[in-house]
């Protein structure tokens, strides 16, 4: 019974950026507190986001003592539209992806931007255990507005360590910047996080971008509270060609 009201209430907080809202509609907008959207502002839309079928089985997993979840805040409810500027889309669709395992247990790291999001097992890339990463070069840079990541939404699993970063070169030097940290122990190596861990869902975990430029970004995680090895299902970013 405890683990079914936690997950009632967190399960769509798997979705829910933290890092606030985009315009005047953004990740969190009316989360938990039953407001009703009230539109895009002007110039803006919500972000073209069609979302995989849910498909939970069996029993959530124990998950570790310590593992910091955000707080249940009642019956979980749809996530809120994302606003963008009109004309934003998935700028990541097709673009090439390279990882820290080449070598994958399952699959192609190309599944990563391929549009296929649903929770099968010939949707995802399996990489080895540890912390591993996954990267997508945008072609050029890219205004990006939100990204959404799906690693394997077939359970409700919490991934370790999720660290989301972009920056202007692909070996991570010049301007880096992270935009979802949830590593709370630097274990890692990226710097602590203030981040929540989080349940996987068919909603994907959404990142407020705010805007920032870059063509390459980098994904990160640790296992799960399944096993040790990392899966990635599908990664979007929402974005305008930068100027």
């Amino acid at each position: 019974m405890r683990w079914a009201a936690t997950l009632a209430g967190l399960v769509t907080m798997a979705g829910l950026g933290v890092l606030g809202g985009c315009g005047g509609g953004g990740a969190n907008a009316g989360a938990g507190k039953g407001t009703k959207d009230a539109g895009p502002p002007p110039g803006m839309a919500a972000i073209p986001l069609k979302l995989p079928n849910p498909r939970f089985s069996g029993t959530p997993k124990n998950v570790p003592p310590g593992l910091r979840l955000p707080p249940a805040k009642g019956p979980a409810k749809p996530r809120p539209p994302f606003y963008a500027p009109k004309g934003a889309t998935n700028v990541a669709l097709g673009k090439p992806v390279t990882a820290s395992d080449m070598d994958p247990v399952i699959g192609k790291v190309s599944m990563i931007t391929d549009g296929n999001k649903e929770a099968n097992e010939d949707a995802y890339v399996e990489l080895g255990p540890g912390t591993q990463w996954v990267q997508i070069d945008l072609g050029k840079p890219f205004k990006i507005f939100a990204i959404v990541v799906w690693h394997e939404h077939k359970n409700p699993i919490v991934c370790h360590d999720v660290v989301v970063q972009i920056a202007k070169d692909k070996d991570f030097i010049d301007g880096v910047q992270t935009l979802f940290n949830n590593d709370d122990d630097n274990s890692a190596g990226l710097g602590t996080g203030e981040d929540y861990a989080y349940f996987e869902t068919n909603e994907g975990l959404l990142i407020d971008a705010k805007g920032a430029t870059s063509r390459y970004l980098r994904l990160y995680s640790r296992g799960n509270t399944a096993d040790d090895l990392n899966r990635y299902t599908e990664v979007e970013v929402c974005g305008l060609p930068a100027e």
